[in-house]
């Protein structure tokens, strides 16, 4: 059995991948700003919940001390913490961007700087970062969003090249659309509010998105038996598509130019704005 720091677990796939693994039998610290926030969590008492907010570095640190403190030492992490903000690219205030990034770039930075020396230390570890297909997609309205997890995919990458001769595997999940309340909490450009063109365009093409799926996204609980299915998966691989509509964006795109690729889904969507 594995120790396991999950980031991110107040709900969605951090609360469901802290439960899939204490349902294996695992050690699990199940992090998030404000501990107690997941009545699911609550119910169980052998998951250890620590306060940690990935866009404070003290905070980082505090966590992941406490957490090997506590448990004896980390055997996986898995970066889930992170936040959706939909605006057109040039529409984005400074603030706004930066936001996003300080949680689903820079918060998977300090968490890695705060627990890579420790896994080198126990010569052994795994890092699991739940990335996006919007990693490999730039879908519009979607764009800085797509662009934090465009820099996940290069930084899980690299982490690749760097770590894993030294006995430590990393694992990117890249998940299509699912059930979670990622999307409903989600922040819209100030300078898109509701009844302007571009808001309104925004909401067309969310729903032209959702045909992918039938209308109707998967449990999240599919992702968190993927990220389970990763840490102990033989041979390891990099990257994990997760979901149809995933894989089907995977598929399409790399089988032919952008050109084509662009054609292709606008009549997938039946998008021809």
């Amino acid at each position: 059995m594995a120790t396991v720091l999950v980031t991110g677990c107040s709900s969605g796939f951090g609360e469901l991948t802290a439960l899939a693994f204490a349902d294996r039998g695992d050690t699990v610290v199940a992090t998030m700003r404000r501990p107690g926030a997941s009545a699911a969590l609550n119910a169980r008492p052998e998951v250890v919940q620590l306060a940690l907010d990935v866009t404070s570095t003290d905070s980082v640190d505090a966590a992941v001390a406490e957490a090997i403190e506590r448990t004896g030492g980390l055997d996986v992490v898995v970066n889930n913490a992170g936040i959706e903000v939909f605006g057109a690219v040039h529409l984005l205030s400074d603030d706004e961007v930066l936001r996003q990034f300080d949680t689903n770039v820079f918060g998977v930075i300090r968490v890695v700087r705060a627990v890579v020396p420790h896994l080198l230390e126990r010569g052994s570890g795994t890092i699991v970062n739940v990335g996006s297909i919007a990693g490999l997609v730039g879908a519009p309205y979607g764009g800085i969003y797509a662009g934090s997890k465009h820099a996940l995919e290069a930084l899980s990458e690299a982490l690749h090249f760097e770590l894993s001769h030294r006995g430590i595997r990393v694992h990117l999940i890249e998940p299509g659309q699912f059930a979670t309340a990622l999307g409903s909490n989600a922040t819209i450009a100030a300078a898109m509010p509701a009844g302007s063109t571009e808001h309104d365009r925004l909401t067309r093409f969310r729903a032209a998105q959702r045909t992918l799926v039938n209308g109707e996204p998967a449990p999240a609980s599919v992702v968190a038996d993927a990220i389970v299915a990763a840490v102990t998966e033989q041979p390891p691989r990099l990257r994990h598509p997760v979901g149809a509509d995933a894989e089907l964006i995977r598929t399409t795109k790399a089988s032919m130019s952008f050109e084509d690729f662009d054609t292709t889904m606008r009549t997938v969507l039946d998008w021809h704005e």
